[in-house]
């Protein structure tokens, strides 16, 4: 692991001849989104990674012991680490100096050489040279073998040689570049995106030092470094739930396959918190390791309640049991990841099952044998998840024969569509009969379903799978959208692939728009990452004046239609304006036009950056502990708009 700086294996003589070539770069300008996956806002932030990443492969080699990030105030951003330096000798075939080799050629690094760097994460070896393409400038600087040196590129194509500036103490790279406007959409980094991804490679590597600097609006400082890594990740990420156990259960062990690090710990929520790491990378599809740990803990809690008669006669708890309340980091280094899924975050290497398997049994059965407190109160909230399991699977099993009797019949409420393509079909999940009533009038029947909801339904945050399935509303819910939750989450069997929360434009709104998101994030997730959830935007005003109509959506858009109408400050001359708090105020007519039709209506895909933040943030917001809901509201009521109580 990093905190055993790995021998140092060779590492210490890096030189350009260690830099092999794989291909030369292509035009990465033409098609930016094969490298960085888009050109948003996320593809922005991206550049960061993929420059920070190459000081993490320093780190997890044993050689760089800080990492400064700065944001500058034209959102340009340099990267410094106290590594090695990147080499800046003469590559024996190539005949460029390394550094130039790494910075214009896809597919070269020291990554790719064993002896250089025995693990890496990023975007093995094609990043900085991405980041260079897609830059207005890169300006490199090199502190190594007692001399500094310096080179500058243009949309990735060299404008200076590498020059020597001076003389210089200690090791280390810094890159300053800037995002091109030619290429991305977006240019202004997120200082909060930028922190909980740095604060994550802290956490990942023991005792690593990040600095984040952010120079924009006055100086913001963060400093990151966490001599307990993972262990100190869980407690981070336990926040305010509590826990049942004092003592985190951690280990750090190395074998042939993979260097494996787990930390967990169980609280008194309902839900489970795995997060798997593969050389920094989060593999949050899962993969070998993933399927490893949950096997090893469903056989290593089982063989400890049999062994210490904690179990009555044929009792025996399921993977689902023994997960109920956890918090888990799980980080794997691998030599060769083989990653696969959608978004290629999932980890293939079989050999890594049955390490980890190995080590989870070994260490997770001596955990529980040195703390038979904590073994028991596992345990029993164990079996206590299993009864309720239980009474959820009657439940489901009743409501699945009532359904069989009443031929299939979907819930009652549903105005379904008359399309059966669930690609071409849209569920809009309203708020209220009355809304639910003008969307039945006003929605094209072809292709638009509605499911009017009645009030609030349940925080499934605070409850168990029992409470949740005896929830009307929900049961609603995953009947009609058809893919089952949990491990019975079937995706091929979506009825829709469009499903849009619409609510009012009001409090009770934004709670029940945040009590349904709660609910996908939590039951339906694979929903959320497969791009199928969607906020459809209601209208906040209509703004009209005779026969003209305009609808606004923002009080900055009010205004411009205000005086577009004649109107001019806090003199109307006529113009009318409405606010509506709810969409029942709304004719059919108008519902259509302004929120259901694909034309011109406003609808935003639900995404989320980081999944443990997505976490995070919905029990900060719908947990148990009500100060840090405090805190959060303090913190974001500066930003408040248009809020109605």
């Amino acid at each position: 692991m990093a905190n055993k700086k790995q021998e140092k294996q060779k590492g210490s003589d890096y030189t350009a001849g260690q830099i092999q070539v794989l291909k030369g770069l292509e035009a990465v300008r033409k098609r930016p989104g094969m490298y960085i996956g888009s050109t948003s806002a996320r593809g922005l932030h991206h550049l960061v990674y993929e420059v920070v990443d190459n000081s993490i492969d320093e780190a997890m080699a044993g050689h760089c012991s800080q990492v400064t990030v700065a944001v500058h105030d034209d959102n340009s951003v340099t990267v410094a680490d106290d590594g090695r330096g990147i080499p800046v000798d003469i590559h024996p075939t190539e005949k460029v100096p390394g550094v130039e080799l790494a910075m214009t050629t896809l597919h070269a690094g020291g990554k790719f050489d064993k002896s250089t760097y025995k693990v890496s994460g990023g975007l093995h070896g094609v990043g900085v040279s991405v980041v260079n393409a897609l830059s207005e400038y890169l300006e490199v600087e090199i502190r190594r073998g007692g001399s500094e040196y310096r080179q500058r590129y243009e949309r990735g194509i060299k404008a200076i040689e590498l020059e020597t500036v001076g003389k210089a103490k200690g090791s280390g790279t810094s890159v300053t570049f800037k995002p091109d406007h030619e290429i991305f959409d977006d240019l202004e980094y997120s200082f909060e995106v930028l922190s909980d991804r740095l604060r994550e490679l802290a956490f990942l590597n023991k005792g690593l030092r990040i600095i984040l600097e952010d120079e924009r609006n006055g100086k913001v400082r963060e400093e990151y470094r966490y001599e307990g890594g993972i262990a100190e990740y869980v407690e981070f990420l336990r926040g305010g739930r509590t826990a049942l156990h004092d003592n985190v259960c951690y280990f750090d062990t190395s074998k042939p396959e993979a260097e494996i690090e787990l930390a967990l710990q169980y609280d008194q929520g309902f839900g489970e918190h795995t997060h798997t790491f593969v050389n920094n990378i989060n593999t949050h599809e899962g993969g070998m390791h993933l399927t490893g740990l949950k096997a090893a803990m469903t056989r290593t809690i089982n063989d400890y309640a049999r062994r210490n008669k904690i179990f009555k006669k044929d009792e025996s708890l399921s993977g689902e049991d023994v997960r109920e309340g956890l918090t888990c980091i799980l980080s794997v280094r691998v030599m060769e990841p083989q990653f696969e899924g959608q978004t290629k975050t999932k980890l293939g290497n079989s050999e890594v099952r049955g390490a980890v398997e190995a080590a989870v049994n070994e260490h997770l059965s001596i955990f529980l044998d040195e703390n038979p407190k904590a073994a028991k109160v596992i345990i029993e909230k164990s079996l206590s998840a299993s009864r309720a399991r239980e009474a959820a699977r009657k439940a489901r099993d009743l409501a699945r024969k009532k359904s069989a009797l009443e031929g299939g019949v979907l819930p009652g409420k549903l105005a379904d569509c008359s399309i059966s393509d669930p690609s071409m079909c849209e569920l809009y999940l309203v708020e209220g009969d009355s809304a639910g009533g003008s969307a039945k009038q006003g929605r094209d029947r072809g292709y638009q379903a509605i499911l009017p909801l009645r009030g609030k339904i349940l925080n499934v945050q605070r409850a168990r799978i029992d409470r949740t399935l005896s929830n009307e509303e929900i049961r609603a819910m995953i009947t009609a959208i058809g893919t089952g939750i949990r491990d019975e989450f079937d995706i091929e069997k979506a009825r829709y692939h469009k499903i849009l929360v619409m609510t009012d434009a009001d409090v009770d709104g934004a709670h029940i728009r945040t009590l349904l998101l709660t609910f996908f994030f939590k039951e339906m997730r694979q929903l959320i990452d497969a791009g199928y959830v969607y906020i459809a935007q209601p209208p906040l005003y209509r703004v009209h004046k005779g026969k003209q109509d305009f609808y606004a959506y923002s009080e900055r858009e009010r205004e411009e239609y205000v005086k577009r109408l004649g109107g001019n400050g806090g003199d109307t001359k006529g113009v009318r304006i409405q606010r509506y708090k709810g969409l029942g105020e709304m004719n059919p007519d108008q519902l259509w036009k302004t929120t259901m039709d694909p034309e011109t209506r406003t609808i935003h895909q639900v995404q989320f950056d980081s999944e443990i933040s997505a976490d995070r943030l919905f029990e900060e917001l719908m947990g148990e502990e009500v100060e840090p809901r405090r805190k959060f509201i303090e913190k974001n009521a500066k930003y408040v708009k248009n809020l109605d109580v």
